[in-house]
């Protein structure tokens, strides 16, 4: 049996591959079935770096359905609706041994496509062979597209629960984007007081007004004294930074309060200029957060089953492997109206 996968090749250039399906599975490995992979901007920075990124991250926010298991793999029936998780923690690595299983090495490693045994694409394909560890059922209730967009819901999960947001905190949430809109709902969630969302892009904004947040505003001064106002002055207690632009990292420290948190979620690209003795002298909390655990996609499911995040809202296009380097072109331009974009890899 043949199937398909999409292959960066290039520059902003990918191919799509044909493969045989293995007719035996490797222990502890299982093939799923693709039903969508979401795009997102780690997948738009690995085509237009021309592969700079592990080759099995390249397609991560996938859903699908079991086809086939190794014998030794008894807990995951063949039909079984599956995401794309990470295992729990290992136990035997240096962070699980000094008693940090939170960052165990070896979840860390799943997550970011070097583990051993990760698969040798990723799930911008019709099917998908992967350790059992990556795999976690679907919740009941969940429809498929809700199931596919649970990862940037766990990546938002974890950096929210990671910033041990207070309950009634003034929160700022800087970026629209997926990823903002998302930290936005679980800061919600966590009982933020007051959420101010703050976007340049006119059809983002809305995105963030239809989800229900009341003061979302446009970068500028009128964003800044809206937060002075609703903090008497002090500035916000906690900043979720989703943007990753490398540039708004000062003036975006410069909106939390003396005390405050700043929450780091946009990934830059490029070095960054900060004023260190500006942080110091105000004892800003500095939260990085990147990737997640497997405790924060059982959250993500829930969180989505139960209705306090809306994810099915941000699903804005459902395109082919054909299409894929097309819409690549077209996220990466910056003119795009779309937030969350679904491939379905038998379309």
């Amino acid at each position: 049996m043949t199937t398909s996968y999409a292959k960066v090749n290039g520059v902003s250039s990918l191919t799509v591959v044909q493969e045989e399906a293995p007719t035996a599975l490797a222990p502890g490995m299982v093939q799923v079935g693709i039903t969508y992979c979401g795009i997102c901007a780690t997948d738009t920075h690995n085509y237009t770096s021309g592969g700079q990124i592990p080759a099995a991250v390249f397609g991560h926010e996938w859903t699908g359905v079991v086809e086939a298991t190794a014998d030794d793999v008894t807990d995951l029936p063949v039909g079984t609706r599956v995401i794309a998780s990470v295992g729990a923690a290992c136990g035997i690595c240096a962070q699980c041994q000094a008693g940090h299983p939170g960052h165990c090495d070896l979840a860390f490693a799943e997550a970011n496509g070097v583990a051993p045994g990760s698969p040798v694409h990723g799930a911008f394909a019709q099917t998908l062979v992967v350790s059992a560890r990556r795999v976690m059922p679907v919740l009941d209730g969940l429809s498929d597209i809700e199931a596919a967009l649970v990862e940037p819901t766990a990546v938002t999960f974890h950096a929210v629960r990671r910033t041990h947001q207070e309950l009634g905190a003034i929160v700022v949430v800087q970026g629209a984007g997926p990823i903002g809109l998302l930290a936005a709902q679980h800061a919600r969630h966590a009982g933020a007081g007051h959420l101010v969302v703050i976007e340049p892009n006119e059809r983002r904004r809305e995105a963030a007004t239809k989800l229900g947040f009341t003061d979302v505003l446009a970068p500028g001064e009128a964003a800044r004294a809206r937060v002075l106002e609703l903090s008497n002055g002090l500035g916000a207690d906690v900043l979720y930074e989703c943007t990753g632009v490398a540039a708004l990292l000062q003036p975006s420290a410069e909106l939390v309060r003396r005390g405050g948190t700043l929450s780091l979620l946009g990934f830059p690209m490029t070095d960054s200029t900060v004023s260190y003795g500006d942080w110091q002298i105000r004892e800003l909390t500095v939260i990085g957060s990147l990737a997640y655990t497997r405790d924060d996609f059982l959250g993500a499911q829930r969180a989505i089953a139960d209705g306090s995040v809306r994810v099915a809202d941000l699903h804005t296009g459902t395109i082919g492997l054909g299409e894929l380097a097309a819409m690549l072109d077209e996220l990466d331009s910056g003119k795009t109206d779309h937030a969350k974009v679904l491939l379905d890899p038998r379309r």
